[in-house]
């Protein structure tokens, strides 16, 4: 992580469609903030992920592709912390009712660890239900050393 101070602080806040192609423009446009904002080539791989999983459950879990439905998609770098908002307007689900991707009846599965993924990847993730209907991600990476 490098010293932040002179970044100019940059929000981007955008509604995409419920589909596949819009993950890469997120992860494009989150990258390019990210980069701006002063964060190294292993932060950058590591957002680059944790933005496709998220942006790829709201549009397959969250909304199932409904082309009525619209995936929120905020990034904000503040020269202290970049921030990944992703929120989607399905039916929300339980977070207890998510099986531990590395218990060993799931290491062979081909999905389900997304979230293990966001987590690892960023300094820090919260994931609500909207009283509104869907689920809301944060991601957040911070900028300044500790």
């Amino acid at each position: 992580m490098q010293e932040n101070a002179g970044h100019a602080p940059e929000t981007v806040e955008k509604f995409l469609d419920s589909t596949l192609e819009n993950v890469d423009s997120a992860e494009e446009l989150a990258l390019g903030i990210a980069q701006r904002a002063g964060l190294d080539d292993e932060d950058l791989m590591k957002i680059g992920m944790a933005v496709r999983e998220s942006v790829v459950n709201a549009v397959v879990h969250g909304n199932r592709y409904n082309t009525h439905k619209k995936v929120r998609f905020v990034v904000t770098a503040d020269g202290k912390t970049f921030t990944v908002l992703v929120a989607d307007q399905g039916e929300g689900f339980d977070m207890e009712s998510v099986p531990d991707p590395l218990a060993p009846e799931n290491l062979l599965r081909t999905s389900g660890r997304g979230i293990f993924l966001m987590r690892s990847f960023m300094d820090d993730f919260q994931l609500r239900r909207l009283e509104s209907g869907g689920t809301e991600v944060t991601l957040v990476k911070h900028l300044v050393s500790k």
